[in-house]
């Protein structure tokens, strides 16, 4: 397998990443499989779970050697394996953890014995914590002084996003709620302030203009954009050893990085090559900055009740198994 920069090369990426010269990458960014089942055509998703943490170990260990000594390395990971990979990163490997965000999306996962799952962990991780890429100008918000307070002291381009998202005090009279709770949190836009570290992004959905149709695991664009602004510059490497839709490679295309991946599944890459051939550079991402001045509003939907009155009666819908197993996307 001869590796490529701005491109991505089948097989495995343990090996591939072992190939690479040491401290040759700017910033790394994985989705790997979650180990919950899910249907690849090349990779078997339901290991033991010892043996699911010594090869996450081996990859994880990889992408440390080939880092630069101020590199990132950005790690998405669902529930069941957050909390063994964070302590695998900072105790075993050296990675020094910088933000720990939380990726709130809707059209999550319907369960039907547990809390709906809606959220993925996103670890931002670097080598030396006291020397690594941070742009901060290049994702700042509008701070508080500058748009209520009107404060001179308020420092110019805004401030870095806050890690912790708030909820809005008081609700407007056409935020449907349930027992205090908001049913639709997109309704109100202080809940989803950009200045945090609970990420609001919709999912990928299959409806949506930009699923790319031959993965089903795929990342929104603005959410990886704002993952290589802020830790790379233009013309840095990035690396994502699990291809899968292509979305990191395409993103850093777009933003004039220089890009390299891995995927197991050759015909997952050929589509990886085929998306990255149809864009170029300086191409605006896709999907909506903000996805909450984007979202449709509750009151301006029809309700279902209206819906039912006017729908005529049919066959049964087929009951279908609504458990969180084998649900949830892993692969950008």
């Amino acid at each position: 397998m001869a590796e490529s920069t701005n491109g991505i090369n089948t097989g495995d990426c343990i090996k591939g990443m072992n190939k690479l010269p040491e401290g040759s990458i700017d910033l790394v960014f994985a989705d790997p499989p979650f180990n919950i089942g899910y249907k690849y055509d090349a990779y078997d998703d339901r290991r033991e779970v010892d043996d699911y943490l010594d090869w996450s170990k081996q990859w994880m260990a990889a992408v440390h050697r080939v880092l630069k000594p101020d590199g990132t390395f950005w790690l998405a990971i669902g529930d069941e394996f957050a909390a063994e990979l964070k302590v695998t990163c900072t105790r075993e490997l050296g990675f020094h953890c910088r933000s720990w965000v939380i990726w709130f999306y809707t059209f999550g996962v319907h369960c039907t014995h547990k809390f709906t799952r809606s959220h993925a962990h996103i670890f931002q991780f670097v080598k030396d914590p006291k020397k690594f890429t941070f742009n901060s100008m290049d994702i700042r918000v509008p701070s508080a002084r500058q748009l209520v307070y009107g404060d001179r002291r308020a420092v110019d381009g805004g401030r870095v996003p806050d890690d912790t998202w708030m909820i809005a005090p008081v609700l407007p009279p056409d935020v449907p709620t349930k027992d205090g709770f908001v049913l639709r949190p997109q309704d109100i836009a202080e809940r989803f302030p950009a200045d945090s570290d609970t990420w609001y992004f919709s999912r990928v959905a299959g409806t949506f203009k930009e699923r790319q149709g031959f993965h089903g695991c795929q990342m929104p664009e603005q959410l990886l954009g704002r993952i290589i602004r802020a830790s790379s510059n233009e013309g840095d490497v990035v690396l994502d050893p699990f291809g899968g839709s292509g979305t990191t490679l395409a993103v850093a295309k777009k933003l004039g990085r220089q890009f390299k991946g891995f995927e197991l599944s050759k015909d997952y890459a050929a589509m990886i090559r085929k998306r990255l051939n149809a864009i170029n550079v300086g191409d605006p991402l896709d999907g909506p900055e903000n996805p909450v001045e984007n979202s449709p509003k509750t009151s301006s939907g029809r309700r279902l009740k209206d819906i039912s009155e006017r729908k005529k009666p049919g066959r049964p819908r087929k009951k279908r198994d609504d458990s969180d197993e084998g649900g949830l996307f892993n692969v950008a």
